[in-house]
């Protein structure tokens, strides 16, 4: 990346470590396109619960400071680099945040053998600034009278939910799906990819609030953990015994055991992450004499990610905006996300 002159306002890290190592800075440089790639004016920036991961660090991510946060966004081209045809200063656009190597062009199609991608606001600079420069390839236009804000809401949970659904999980219509988890943005992304693809949708809820959050997002059947904290015994009620033919379980260590015994015989089981923790003890038992299927996951290629933004641009798909914060509250905003005090997206508003 080139670095031209002039400074803009953005919001990143200044280390690994708490909420106080997030900074809103007015200083940075405004990048310069190379080749292939395009700036954005960026309009919205949206977090997930990776941002909270990258903050804190693991071991092999290997970050340079100031490291801008973010992996969801929407703006407009503002300068397009040498071989850029395909777009122009003022085309609306949303941001694809899976960044594909330059000799992986199979890669941008379909990457379920390899592992070789970088995520924006993860392994590279994100995109809660006021200009980013991006790979034109990982763009998609957006429609004139569409929502930054819900756009970029939109990018990381539905292209994980449709990949692991659709493309991982051949969900087919008709087939019974379990959501465990009502709140978060992956969960709500499949709540209404599985109804849209035609399944019976059950989904377990923390409390009420969520529970309803469900419904209204298309869910059949919502069960209130808080009151049910059996919810798999539940499941098998509600099914006649047979179970579920889907659980979608990104929650984890807390969930895992209860989400194989949701499962009918021959079911399928998607992990897309473990919000709760990744180390699990189960029986195994219960995985091959009953031919579970467990099958991860992890975002989409190219093509997963174009097929969900055009539903969500026609409408037939929704993203959840929760908070809405303004740039130089990202502190704020990554703390409110911390402490699960949202139902869907928080959203930074880059200009106010």
């Amino acid at each position: 990346m080139n670095w031209g002159y002039g400074n803009m306002k953005a919001a990143i890290l200044t280390a690994h470590g708490g909420l106080e190592v997030v900074q809103y800075v007015e200083d940075l440089p405004v990048p310069e396109p190379g080749r292939g790639e395009v700036r954005l004016k960026m309009k919205a920036a949206a977090l997930n619960r990776l941002d909270l991961f990258v903050r804190a660090g693991w071991k092999g991510l290997n970050l340079h400071f100031p490291h801008v946060i973010g992996s969801d966004g929407a703006g407009v081209v503002d300068a397009v680099g040498e071989g850029v045809s395909e777009y122009a200063p003022g085309d609306k656009v949303a941001v694809d945040p899976s960044v594909f190597p330059e000799d992986g062009s199979h890669l941008h199609v379909d990457y379920e053998n390899q592992a070789r991608i970088a995520i924006m606001g993860e392994h590279r600079s994100g995109l809660a600034a006021e200009y980013v420069v991006v790979p034109a390839k990982n763009l998609v236009k957006m429609p004139e009278n569409f929502s930054f804000q819900e756009a970029a809401a939109a990018g990381l949970v539905y292209v994980t939910a449709w990949h692991s659904l659709i493309t991982r999980g051949k969900l087919q219509a008709g087939e019974l799906v379990l959501v465990v988890g009502a709140g978060g943005g992956v969960n709500s992304a499949s709540i209404q990819i599985a109804k849209l693809a035609g399944a019976t949708v059950f989904v377990v809820g923390s409390n009420e609030e969520k529970c309803e959050l469900a419904k209204s997002l298309g869910a059949d059947v919502t069960i209130n953990r808080a009151e049910k904290p059996d919810w798999s015994r539940e499941i098998m009620t509600l099914t006649g015994r047979r179970g579920v033919d889907v659980v979608v379980d990104n929650a984890g260590a807390a969930t895992l055991n209860n989400s194989i015994r949701a499962c009918r015989i021959g079911g399928r089981i998607l992990i897309v992450g473990g919000t709760t923790g990744y180390p699990v003890e189960i029986n195994i038992a219960q995985i091959f004499a009953r031919q579970i299927a467990i099958i991860g996951s992890t975002m989409g290629p190219h093509r997963d990610y174009v097929k969900a933004m055009n539903l969500v641009f026609a409408g037939k798909l929704k993203a959840v905006v929760g908070k809405t914060f303004a740039l130089t509250d990202a502190r704020e905003a990554e703390a409110t996300l911390e402490n699960f005090d949202v139902l869907g997206k928080v959203v930074l508003d880059i200009e106010n």
